[in-house]
């Protein structure tokens, strides 16, 4: 098992445990290669929630970037209610984890 194939399967298992959710493995993937070698940095793997300005690259980089949502109230409710239901305990909220769960919130798996 590769690298990407290992950090997979560790999103896959943080998303049943947190969110009890059953990933869609081949969304899952693709979320990943998205994210290209960010996920291979301590750091830039990891979203900061306590931290308002990477909140914002969230919602400003991917939901309207990327997803094509038009920026409103409710992308920064549904972004914080993820972050939450993550646990705010909880230091590691992997980015291809919320990525993913956002994409399925809003039914945007054809951006990918």
């Amino acid at each position: 098992m590769n690298k990407r194939e290992e950090l997979i399967t560790k999103y896959a298992t943080d998303m049943a445990d947190k969110f009890g959710v059953k990933a869609d493995l081949d969304l899952l993937k693709k979320v990943v290669v998205g994210l290209g070698p960010s996920i291979y940095n301590a750091d830039s793997e990891i979203v900061s929630s306590s931290d308002p300005s990477e909140v914002e690259r969230v919602k400003t980089n991917f939901l309207i970037k990327k997803l094509g949502l038009v920026e409103e109230s409710r992308l920064d409710e549904v972004l914080v209610d993820v972050l939450n239901r993550y646990g705010k305990s909880n230091r590691n909220k992997y980015r291809a984890v919320i990525y993913y769960m956002l994409v399925k919130h809003f039914n945007k798996e054809s951006v990918y």
